[in-house]
């Protein structure tokens, strides 16, 4: 194997919507190593970071019915029972919500915590604040995809934070989502919440790192097996 080969096959693919970002990046990495050299090397640094945000590694998912992947690579920043926003029409009853925020040096691509299809997408209009803030599921703009699964309808919800200004959701109502498969991403920090039956079991602790599509967050039956079948 060439040495071009075993380079770009030890790094992992960069999202399409991560081209014009890196393009501009690099474009002013040139612009101030004119006007005075060492910013060049800040503007190169600044702009392999940016590849970095946009990364999109493949991801090993556990397939089952019973099980809650993680949507998002960061840290489980909430995991408690609440009554769901109610843009999210799913009753007033307590659900189990977990969140994973995600700072600027995480992986942003966000995948489907469960198999199911999309019944309803709600955007809602808000605030950038802190999204590690709890007050963030309802002040910060977002948006959810509600899904209809063996178990019930679930929503995950992508949340803007202080440094993210755009979220992207190519998925549409009506599409049907396998586990750990690619619905979105937020550009530049941010957190996902999902919520869940109450009655489910979480399995993950506060503070936890997760890894998006592989890390089960939670397990309908807590005999589940997890095997690790789908790469994507």
């Amino acid at each position: 194997m060439s040495l071009t080969n075993s380079i770009k096959n030890a790094l992992p693919p960069i999202h399409r919507e991560g081209y014009p970002f890196i393009a501009a990046f690099g474009i002013g990495a040139v612009i101030l190593g004119w006007i005075w050299d060492p910013l060049f090397y800040i503007g190169i640094g600044l702009t392999l970071w940016c590849a970095l945000f946009f990364r999109d590694p493949q991801r090993v998912t556990p397939v089952s019915n019973d099980l809650a992947v993680s949507p998002a690579d960061g840290k489980v920043s909430f995991v408690g029972k609440v009554i769901p926003p109610e843009e999210l029409n799913l009753g007033t009853d307590e659900m189990l919500r977990i969140s994973v925020f995600m700072n600027v040096f995480n992986c942003h691509v966000n995948r489907a915590p469960m198999q199911g299809k999309i019944e309803r997408i709600k955007y809602t209009a808000g605030s950038f604040l802190n999204a590690e803030l709890d007050k963030a599921s309802e002040q910060n703009e977002r948006n959810a995809l509600i899904l209809s699964t063996e178990h019930g309808d679930i929503a995950v919800v992508q949340i803007a934070g202080l440094v993210a200004r755009r979220i992207i959701c190519w998925a549409q109502e009506g599409n049907e989502l396998g586990a750990g498969e690619r619905f979105g991403l937020i550009r530049f920090g941010s957190r996902l919440d999902v919520y869940l039956p109450a009655s489910v079991s979480p399995n993950v602790s506060l503070g936890q790192i997760a890894i998006a599509g592989e890390t089960v967050l939670a397990r309908f039956n807590e005999t589940a097996i997890v095997p690790l079948v789908r790469v994507s």
